[in-house]
């Protein structure tokens, strides 16, 4: 009975990671798509009007990086490395 109980305990163990493996896959897939659409975008010129990328820019100007960074998350929904990177390019 243990022995059964130990099998189907390392069999959801597996399925888990597996399923955590492709998640983490996937993401890595999206982030890479995410950066080459970035390039291109830049490389055409295009920016996205946001009403409130004018505040991350005086932020910016106003020697207040992490605000500026906070304010970038909250408009984009960006990870913090994402965010400071893009801010970092901003300055």
């Amino acid at each position: 009975m243990e022995i059964a109980g130990l099998f189907f305990i390392l069999i959801g163990v597996l399925a888990v990671t597996g399923v955590q493996s492709r998640i983490s896959r996937a993401d890595k897939r999206v982030a890479r798509v995410e950066r080459k659409l970035d390039l291109i975008i830049d490389h055409l010129g295009l920016r996205e009007n946001e009403p409130r990328m004018d505040e991350v820019l005086t932020l910016l100007r106003d020697d207040k990086k992490i605000q500026a960074i906070k304010v970038y998350r909250e408009i984009t929904g960006a990870g913090l490395k994402e965010a400071k990177d893009a801010v970092e390019r901003m300055a």
